[in-house]
């Protein structure tokens, strides 16, 4: 698989993100009800953009391959986040009911965050055991 398409995952994802973002406060507001059924203790979507990010996260790893498991690979990760925040947070400023939040982007980071430093636990795990089994260790 040519290595340009590990990005597409990361782009739906980001799609979705902007596409979220889009919906005015009155949308968001009708479709909270439908959700707490299944999330009895959410109150408002503003965990959604740990969900949301911590998937971007996971996503824009799996394009940089290999590099995502090295600290400069999170760094990137976690860049490539917060910019994206940042824009969506720039859109949301021309949604109705809607407006940019500073602490929505502390919550894209901790996402991403997340994600990165999970990624880079995963790997170092699954590298250390599989060279042990192959070193007879």
């Amino acid at each position: 698989m040519s290595q340009r398409w590990r990005y597409v995952p990361a782009l739906l994802c980001m799609a979705a993100i902007f596409i979220s973002s889009s919906r005015s406060g009155d949308q968001l507001d009708s479709v909270l009800p439908w959700v707490q059924k299944w999330l009895p203790g959410l109150t408002d979507f503003n965990p959604m953009h740990y969900v949301a990010y911590f998937i971007l996260g996971l996503t824009v790893a799996y394009a940089l391959g290999k590099r995502a498991a090295a600290w400069s690979g999170v760094l990137i990760n976690v860049l490539v986040c917060l910019l994206y925040g940042l824009t969506d947070e720039w859109h949301q400023a021309y949604v109705p009911m809607r407006s940019p939040d500073p602490r929505d982007l502390l919550h894209d980071g901790m996402g991403a965050v997340a994600a990165g430093l999970l990624v880079m636990l995963l790997y170092t795990l699954f590298n250390r055991r599989s060279s042990r089994y192959y070193t007879g260790k």
